[in-house]
């Protein structure tokens, strides 16, 4: 107190008095008898509630005169609109020559600009409205998608159909994608994690798949912004486009914004698409990417999968649940127990429209690389010898039940899984058919699912990491060992 002057301190004393005999007073009068500690009960004991019923919020869908799909939910919660279009296109439907085009045709829509606003501006009034436009081709799908304030919404949904319906595909920022794209190829071997995940899948699938092909420098040298220009046109039509808004919006004003700008696309010239291809297992076997610079292996061990459509989904998903996570079986015995690892998981995760994949690995020390294998081998075959127990099942169905509530959080997650099960020709109630079925399973369900979808005999081994390092040496294992050459081409032309 030695800055406040005397006369100050005088007025304040008092003050001070009077207010620690308050809270005195407060404190002897106001203080609560302790808590009686509310006593522990066991695990056992605890009684929840149900979960309530997913009630699915109200929406409407209608089609244009031009073909286009719209779907309508209201939020009011929020000041804020978002929506998505999205497109029956892919990479699948690009040539062994092009690969990539899809990709970059599906940035460049966005960022190469529209036939009113050049890409600077178009980002500069996206920015100055806080709001967002992004755009991208996935192996069997395309996209759009805003998000805006309420307040914004004309303007940026103008720009949003702008973005579908007249893009430019600026040659600069054509260029530029193509870029960093071939940047991205340059760094492809910098991490081990995504030298198993890519190779795995060209095992799988072949390298020539749609669903695990690589770009090369010789693909962008086959990529022109014409060749960009071709492919949205053939590829983006009102009729193979399903929308969905969902957010604080005026219904009627809603359709009038949406007639206004996407009501008045017209299909271009009519081409054929064809279908995805399903996905087919290549080959099986043992392989290795020796890097010698490395002190732990990377392993990914498994084959093809299945569809979301399989009658094996449920219970299938009901064993990820018995291996995965701190109680599965994997985590307690190849990693606390054995100590081989420090992950380790494995999952049959099945894909819309092509068969998906049964994945299975890890990440361990280089001189465990062979046992850890070894126990993963003996695990999987396990689940398809004996059934689960009724406690792992119980354990696992409420896992996967409790969960469900997490697909319905939001407007938004409800409305975009309605328009993928149309998108994907799955029933409207698909979800709850699963989690019908998943209520249902049983053991002796779960090992049927196990027997019929984990096949030892197609199993595919890939291991990343340094082959002198690994003890035993992965010649113990029994099988031939195939190298994977990972070596990046060299581009013939500059990009």
């Amino acid at each position: 107190m030695g800055l406040i002057s005397r006369r100050t301190r005088k007025r304040l004393l008092p003050l001070l008095f009077l207010a620690a005999a308050t809270l005195s007073v407060l404190l002897t009068l106001g203080w609560s008898e302790p808590a009686q500690a509310i006593e522990a009960k066991p695990y056992d004991e605890l009684v929840f509630p149900p979960l309530g019923d997913i009630q699915i919020p109200e929406y409407e869908r209608y089609a244009l005169d031009n073909g286009l799909v719209v779907y309508l939910m209201e939020d009011h919660d929020l000041p804020l609109v978002s929506g998505s279009a999205t497109f029956r296109t892919g990479s699948y439907l690009v040539s062994p020559e092009q690969v990539g085009l899809a990709d970059i045709a599906g940035e460049a829509m966005r960022l190469g600009g529209t036939a009113t606003h050049s890409p600077d501006e178009l980002s500069q009034m996206l920015e100055q409205r806080a709001a967002s436009v992004e755009t991208g081709i996935s192996d069997t799908a395309g996209s759009a998608s805003f998000s805006t304030l309420s307040e914004d919404l004309a303007e940026v949904f103008n720009l949003f159909a702008e973005v579908i319906v007249r893009p430019t595909f600026n040659e600069e920022q054509v260029a530029l994608i193509k870029s960093r794209t071939a940047g991205g190829i340059a760094r492809r071997n910098d991490s081990p994690d995504d030298i198993a995940s890519r190779e795995f899948r060209k095992l799988v699938y072949g390298d020539e798949s749609p669903y695990a092909r690589t770009v090369e420098y010789a693909n962008l040298e086959n990529i022109s912004r014409e060749d960009v220009v071709e492919f949205y046109q053939q590829a983006l039509r009102p009729e193979d486009t399903i929308l969905g808004i969902v957010g604080d919006f005026d219904p009627a004003q809603m359709k009038a914004l949406i007639d206004s700008t996407l009501g008045q696309w017209k299909s271009g010239e009519a081409v054929a698409a064809s279908e995805p291809p399903p996905g087919e297992q290549q080959t099986a076997g043992l392989f290795v990417v020796d890097q010698p610079q490395l002190t732990q292996s990377y392993i990914q061990i498994g084959h093809i999968g299945g569809e979301l459509s399989s009658p094996y989904y449920a219970p299938m998903a009901v064993l990820n649940e018995v291996l995965n996570g701190f109680g599965g079986r994997l985590f307690n015995e190849i990693r606390s127990r054995q100590g081989l690892a420090y992950s380790v998981y494995a999952f049959w995760s099945p894909r819309y429209d092509y068969n998906g994949l049964f994945i299975g690995g890890g990440q361990t020390r280089s001189e465990a690389t062979v046992p850890f294998i070894q126990s993963m081998y003996k695990e999987l075959e396990r689940v398809r010898q004996e059934p689960i127990t009724e406690t792992e099942l119980a354990f696992a169905k409420d896992s996967v039940l409790n969960s469900f509530v997490f697909n319905f959080q939001t407007p938004n997650q409800t409305l975009s899984r309605l328009i993928r099960y149309e998108y994907y020709d799955y029933p409207s109630d698909f979800v709850f058919q699963f989690r019908d079925q998943v209520e249902s399973a049983t053991t002796e369900q779960v090992l049927a699912a196990a027997q019929a979808t984990l096949v030892p005999d197609k199993l595919i081994t890939l291991v990343v990491g340094d082959m002198a390092g690994m003890n035993p040496a992965l010649a113990t294992l029994g099988a031939e060992i195939t190298p994977v050459d990972i070596t990046i081409p060299e581009p013939t032309a500059q990009l």
